[in-house]
C-alpha cells in the first residue's frame, strides 16, 4: 500500500488513512479519489486489517473537491466526462460501504461538500469540537443528492433534518451534529486522537467476521421487510456460531476474562 496522494499506515490491525494537503484544507483531487477507492476496494483481500481510520491534517478533515484541480476542469467537460466523474465519486462511497472493515472517521476540523459525504459514508464519526459540517452542493448550484447523501443522511438524522441540511447547504457545528445523531462523539481537539484510538482499539479486538456481518446487515436490511431481515439474521448467526470466535466468546464468558478473538491484537 503506497498511495501518493495521502498517507497510509498499518499497525496492530488498524489501517490509518490521512488526507495530508493541509494547505488546501485537504481538498480532493482526481488522484485522491482514484487511489482512495482502489485502496478501500483492496481491503476485501486484507483480513489482517480489522479497522480503518480516516482523518486529515491541519484545520480541516476535508473540504470537498479542489477548486483548481477538480471544480475548474469540470466546467470544460462534456456530458459523458461529467457522468464518468460523478460515477467515480460515487464509486468511493460504494467502496467504503462494501469494505468489510468498520471505518471510523476521525474528524479533526472542517467537514464540507464531498468531505461531508465521506464522513457520512463512514460507519462511525468521532469529531473534534472544531469539526463543523455542511453538505455544500446546493451552494454551487448542484443537488444536495450527491455521493449517496440523500440515501444515507436520512438514516442517521431523519428525513426532516436531512432535507434541511441538503437543501440549505448550511454549516452546523459539531455539538449540533452530535445532538441530531450525525456525530457519535465530540471531544476537544486535544482529545481527538486519544478518543479515536480508544474506540478503534475496541473494534480491533472485536470479532472480525461478526463486525463485517453487522456492517453488511445494516446496509442490506434497510430496504427490506422484517420477515426478510429476520431470515437474513438467522442465517448470519447460524453461520457465525460455527466459527472459532463464538467458541472463544463462550469460553471467555465462563472464565470471566476478555475474549481473545481470532487474529485480534493482544
Amino acid at each position: 500500500m503506497s498511495p501518493r496522494s495521502f498517507r497510509y499506515e498499518e499497525s496492530a490491525g488498524v489501517a490509518r488513512i490521512t488526507l495530508d494537503r493541509p494547505e488546501a484544507l485537504n481538498a480532493l483531487t482526481f488522484q485522491v479519489y482514484e487511489e482512495l477507492t482502489a485502496l478501500l476496494e483492496s481491503l476485501h483481500q486484507r483480513p489482517e486489517v480489522r479497522v480503518v481510520v480516516l482523518t486529515g491534517t491541519g484545520r480541516a478533515f476535508c473540504t470537498g473537491g479542489d477548486v483548481k484541480e477538480i471544480i475548474g476542469p469540470l466546467l470544460t467537460f462534456d456530458r459523458g466526462k461529467l457522468l464518468a466523474f460523478t460515477r467515480m465519486t460515487c464509486a468511493l462511497v460504494a467502496a467504503m460501504r462494501r469494505a468489510p472493515q468498520p471505518i471510523v472517521a476521525s474528524l479533526n476540523g472542517t467537514v464540507a461538500g464531498a468531505g461531508a459525504a465521506i464522513a457520512l459514508a463512514s460507519d462511525v464519526r468521532v469529531a473534534a469540537e472544531s469539526a463543523k459540517i455542511a453538505f455544500l452542493f446546493v451552494k454551487v448550484g448542484l443537488a444536495g443528492a450527491d455521493m449517496g447523501a440523500a440515501h444515507l443522511l436520512p438514516r442517521l438524522v431523519g428525513l426532516g433534518r436531512a432535507t434541511e441540511l441538503l437543501m440549505t447547504g448550511d454549516f452546523i457545528d459539531a455539538q449540533e451534529a452530535y445532538r441530531i445523531g450525525l456525530y457519535n462523539q465530540v471531544v476537544s481537539p486535544e482529545q481527538l486522537a486519544a478518543a479515536t484510538e480508544r474506540f478503534v482499539e475496541s473494534l480491533a479486538r472485536g470479532p472480525r467476521e461478526g463486525l463485517a456481518a453487522t456492517k453488511a446487515a445494516l446496509d442490506s436490511e434497510f430496504a427490506v421487510d422484517l420477515s426478510t431481515a429476520l431470515d437474513n439474521e438467522a442465517r448470519i448467526q447460524a453461520e457465525l456460531m460455527t466459527r472459532p470466535d463464538f467458541k472463544e466468546g463462550y469460553a471467555a464468558f465462563l472464565q470471566k476474562r476478555a475474549p481473545a478473538f481470532e487474529g485480534a491484537p493482544e
